[in-house]
């Protein structure tokens, strides 16, 4: 089991990212959740098996069809017993 928070640069709200995220997220079975934040980058917490995760990953890092993810940054985490979805986050 494998957790990453991870902070997204580039054109990455207003264009479907947190959606497509979420999207990510439920196919691979990754728990978590997705922000925007008030400095323009989108946030994410996310969790699931290591495979799993490296794919989302990836994903992630191609973006929607309308964004344009330029950098990420990530931290690993320390995996937690009480996330159980994936949310969109406010």
């Amino acid at each position: 089991m494998q957790r990453v928070h991870m902070i997204v640069h580039g054109k990455v709200q207003g264009v479907g990212f947190r959606r497509h995220t979420q999207q990510l997220a439920a196919r691979r079975g990754i728990v978590g959740w997705v922000r925007n934040r008030s400095d323009g980058t989108v946030e994410i917490d996310a969790q699931g098996p290591t495979e799993a995760m490296n794919k989302f990953i990836k994903g992630v890092r191609k973006g929607s069809p309308l964004s344009k993810v330029t950098r990420i940054s990530t931290q690993s985490k320390t995996p937690r017993n009480d996330l159980r979805s994936f949310q969109i986050t406010y």
